[in-house]
């Protein structure tokens, strides 16, 4: 049965007026007297009568913002799937949800965008953030504002965002090279290529597999890290002239997007078999490699939940009171070969 707001006031010993204050948060109530109330109600397995607020939200606009940077790449199609589902989801119920895309990473584009939604009445905003003093400070103008701001896929440190959902990058920069010294022979050298270097998330990948593969190989040199921009062209091209340069090249880690650069350098200068290549992310132009032998190993993150999870997140914020259940809302980290597909 239902736990009921009467029952929860019985046991908190305060009206029933008094609990749904501390719980829809609205109203004047004490702060520790509100936290008591929420904590006996969780204890208690309470869970809100959305059919019933259903009818409410008729008489309250409840508007969720997204932003999503790097929108073009094939790895965003899959966050803006979930974020599409989530969407649906709560728009049933009578909620708004408006998704702007940003080409690539612009922290003056994810700023003006924040405003934007902000002015269109904006409840809650989640985004793809990159690592920006001005965006920072704008994410805690939001939050003092009461707007709450859930970052997701890339994160921004020390900020008053609500939480986080995406992969431990830097967990993930450590699998990759776990995975790498394992199969290298050595001595040889090795290249990383990484997105932008203004993301939080492909900075984080970097400095973790920088950090454990120098734990692990000492007899193979890792050559400067090289940025690509998320472009396919850039990559293709870092990597033709890494091979003209340094003929022992036996390994390349790619914390971001390029696979398909990197892979066409390799195949059109006869290096495919000999450099091993590590890569994140199963988009289906990275499986297709994978399959073919052309990448060792893909690291999954789970895009679709990094799109669904914010939406859903600030919509129970706004419509439920409740708080993220972590700071850290981690993804899963897949490790994927030729034979697990499946």
């Amino acid at each position: 049965m239902a736990v009921t707001l009467q029952q929860i006031a019985e046991a908190a010993g305060v009206s029933r007026g008094t609990v749904d204050r501390a719980l829809n948060n609205r109203g004047r109530i004490n702060a520790e007297v509100a936290e008591r109330i929420r904590r006996i109600a969780d204890e208690m397995g309470y869970q809100p009568n959305r059919a019933g607020r259903a009818l409410a939200m008729s008489k309250r606009s409840i508007t969720i913002g997204v932003i999503v940077q790097a929108a073009d790449t094939p790895f965003m199609e899959k966050v803006l799937e979930g974020a599409e589902d989530a969407r649906a989801e709560v728009e049933r119920l009578g909620a708004e949800v408006i998704i702007r895309k940003i080409h690539d990473f612009d922290a003056q584009k994810a700023v003006e965008t924040m405003y934007e939604l902000r002015q269109k009445g904006c409840n809650g905003i989640a985004v793809v953030p990159v690592d920006d003093e001005n965006l920072k400070q704008t994410v805690n103008e939001f939050a003092d504002a009461d707007i709450p701001i859930i970052t997701f896929n890339s994160d921004i440190e020390e900020s008053k965002r609500l939480c986080f959902v995406g992969q431990d990058t830097f967990q993930s920069g450590k699998v990759a090279a776990g995975l790498m010294a394992d199969i290298l022979p050595g001595p040889g050298k090795i290249l990383v290529i990484s997105g932008y270097p203004t993301s939080y998330g492909h900075k984080n990948r970097t400095r973790g597999f920088l950090q454990e593969f120098g734990k692990l190989r000492e007899d193979i040199r890792v050559l400067d890290v090289q940025y690509a921009f998320d472009d396919n062209r850039m990559a293709e091209m870092i990597t033709r002239g890494m091979l003209r340069e340094y003929e022992d090249l036996t390994g390349i880690y790619l914390a971001a997007s390029g696979v398909q650069g990197v892979c066409k350098a390799l195949e059109e200068s006869g290096m495919a078999d000999k450099v091993k290549v590590i890569s994140n992310d199963l988009t289906n132009q990275n499986v297709q490699y994978l399959e073919e032998g052309k990448i060792r190993f893909l690291i999954g993150q789970d895009g679709y939940r990094q799109g669904y999870e914010p939406i859903m997140k600030l919509f129970e914020k706004i419509f439920d009171g409740k708080e993220p259940e972590r700071e850290f809302a981690y993804t899963e980290i897949v490790i994927k070969t030729r034979y697990n597909l499946i």
